[in-house]
């Protein structure tokens, strides 16, 4: 369902709060990060038409779902888009935006003659490293007046030793900013204390400097010199606004995970913050229903199964938690075993770690709220399939199939499962066509469901079993289920033809086409509004089996070679296939020649020539409905299986 109209269902439940949006695929791959003061007006203007960006459409028509993560500001909401972006390195952060990382200072205290630099990357080399900061500007500018307090060299080592050879300090000693170690003007010992000094400075130890700046502004404004008051004065602001600390990007840098979790009556959601290097670089939010125990028996059943040794999670030095914990020592003793160190467990009272906490349970909190808003979404979109096809029972469980062949051949099933309106990835299932003709869709679809049926037993009838297709392929799933002698509710669903589509219609993959959904034993389709619920839901449980067969058969065809596939053609037996390679050459040479030449092959006919040229024809382009790879949402392989 990546359409506006479904987007924009999902509006009203989004924060007025500052924070960072994640658009996201069908597969849930992050197509695009942004940040923002208000969240809801924010991604309500793409979704209500853009704001006049080129590539605003084609995000929305690939995106189905948007993310929030709430933050404290807007600065808050910079930073972390900044780490989202590097994380997951969105398709549409790379063509709208400029992906680079911030500014951080580096101070080596190995060097003889130690310098900060300006650096867009941390690394493990021994260093030390400051920030990273988000103000380029205010950088630059507080670096500038922290020079006159702590006047370390600023040249490069080439340029140190160029002034050394001469004898001479550069302009920068003259005007108080360097201490003139190239020319002997200061001792190694001196040096290092303004070293430390700049050290402790950047770590946030900037009230006397601070305290020196307002003198000096007091003094110029008594002495009427007011132009340098006001200079003064933006210098303070400057040095504030670069050293202030901040909730996503922290001054410790510790590795943390942090737990907030929000409750509605039964309803729970608990979100996951994961600080490292004193950095938030991602996030993660867990849902649970029907809950009856308290927030401490939650949160600490809760982090037992997250860092389960099968989970194979790392194991922060630090754990904080929204909710007080009667075993935490215990459990804490446990994760220290688990990350071989020792881990510390505590909810916090005050300070920075609380303010990390606060965060969690806002983000948990607005998660909770959209997630029960989206039930409500979903009841009334099942409510409604139920009522207008005249179902027997609400369809909270759907099983969809499709049949995708090429040419005529590699002919493969597909099942996926939705349930309350979300995919079951581990019940996925694809199937090889056993017996029934690559070319008979009809046939094939009527294997693939007799196959299903045989494991009833095993796996329980859905609620509503789904097909994509109209009259002919609902008719071969009723024809499996009355050998079977099964009853199911059961519908299909065929796009309308073209000429046959005078009414609204909806924007899908294969163009633009009103629906019909067909019922078993009814002569006309049913037809609902484009925007109705119901129908939404349905297409996305018809989009969603279409795109897995179509994966199967393409993954299916990179896999089987190219002798095989010739096996595979209809009419061509091994006479023709030898035939073929003795006079070609090569499988190659098959694969590239023309219809024209295809006939000129002894044994091969024109209507073999033109089945052979279509098949390799189709098979270098892509598959047809095919979604891009960053689109698909194929299961782990693990959750497959074939029956």
């Amino acid at each position: 369902m990546g359409t506006a109209e479904r987007l924009l269902e999902r509006v009203e439940s989004l924060p007025t709060a500052p924070g960072v949006y994640l658009f996201k695929s069908r597969r849930r791959a992050v197509l695009y990060v942004g940040k923002a003061q208000n969240l809801r007006q924010r991604v309500r203007q793409y979704v209500a038409g853009g704001d006049g960006r080129i590539r605003i459409p084609a995000l929305l028509d690939r995106a189905t779902d948007v993310d929030v993560v709430v933050t404290p500001t807007v600065k808050d909401a910079l930073l972390l888009e900044n780490e989202l972006i590097k994380q997951h390195k969105p398709v549409f952060n790379v063509r709208l935006r400029d992906d680079k990382q911030y500014l951080a200072l580096r101070l080596d205290p190995r060097d003889k003659w130690p310098r900060l630099t300006m650096v867009r990357r941390f690394r493990r080399d021994g260093a030390q490293y400051f920030g990273p900061y988000d103000s380029n500007v205010a950088m630059r500018e507080a670096l500038s007046n922290l020079r006159r307090i702590f006047p370390l060299r600023s040249c490069s080592d080439g340029v140190f030793r160029d002034y050394a050879r001469r004898g001479r300090p550069c302009i920068e000693f003259e005007m108080k900013r360097c201490a003139g170690p190239c020319c002997g003007r200061i001792e190694p010992e001196p040096y290092a204390e303004l070293v430390a000094g700049t050290a402790l400075f950047l770590r946030g130890r900037s009230e006397e400097l601070v305290t020196q700046l307002r003198a000096r502004m007091q003094a110029a404004s008594n002495e009427l010199r007011f132009e340098e008051a006001a200079k003064l004065r933006d210098r303070i602001g400057a040095v504030e606004r670069t050293v202030q600390r901040q909730q996503i990007v922290t001054e410790r840098r510790d590795n943390r995970d942090v737990f907030g979790l929000a409750r509605n009556g039964g309803e729970i959601d608990v979100h996951v913050l994961h600080v490292r290097e004193g950095r938030v670089v991602g996030a993660e939010g867990y849902g649970f229903s029907d809950v009856r125990i308290d927030d401490g028996e939650v949160m600490e059943s809760f982090l037992g199964q997250y860092y389960a040794a099968e989970q194979e999670r790392p194991v922060p030095g630090e754990v904080l938690a929204s909710a007080e914990l009667e075993e935490a020592e215990t459990l804490a003793h446990w994760l220290g075993e688990r990350g071989d160190r020792k881990v510390a467990l505590r909810t916090p009272r005050r300070g920075a770690p609380r303010e990390l906490v606060q965060i969690a349970v806002e983000n948990a909190r607005v998660a909770l709220e959209r997630r029960l808003l989206d039930r409500e979404s979903i009841d009334g979109a099942l409510a409604e399939v139920q009522e207008r096809c005249h179902l027997r029972r609400l369809p909270r469980r759907i099983e969809c199939y499709d049949i995708s062949n090429l040419q005529g051949t590699l002919a493969v099933g597909s099942r996926v499962v939705f349930e309350d309106g979300r995919p079951v990835k581990r019940d996925y299932r694809r199937y090889r066509i056993r017996e029934a003709a690559a070319g008979d869709d009809l046939a094939c679809l009527r294997e693939v469901i007799a196959r299903r049926l045989a494991r009833v037993e095993a796996e329980p009838l859905p609620d509503l079993l789904m097909v994509d297709g109209g009259k002919g392929q609902l008719s071969a799933a009723s024809a499996a289920l009355a050998d079977a002698g099964l009853e199911v509710d059961r519908l299909g669903l065929a796009k309308e033809r073209d000429e046959e589509s005078p009414g609204p219609r909806v924007r899908r993959g294969g163009g633009l086409k009103a629906e019909r959904i067909f019922l078993p034993e009814r002569v006309n389709p049913v037809r609902l509004p484009a925007s109705a619920r119901g129908l939404l839901l349905l297409q996305r449980v018809r989009d969603e089996s279409h795109r897995f067969a179509i994966e199967f058969q393409r993954d299916l065809r990179q896999r089987v070679g190219f002798t095989s596939i010739l096996e595979e053609l209809p009419g061509i037996g091994p006479t023709k296939r030898r035939a073929l390679l003795r006079e070609l050459g090569s499988l190659r040479a098959v694969r590239e020649a023309s219809a024209e030449r295809l006939t000129q092959v002894s044994g091969v006919s024109g209507r073999d020539a033109q089945v052979i040229h279509g098949f390799f024809a189709a098979l270098r382009a892509p598959a047809e409905g095919a979604v891009p790879e960053s689109e698909s949402e194929e299961p782990e392989a693990s959750e497959i299986r074939e029956p």
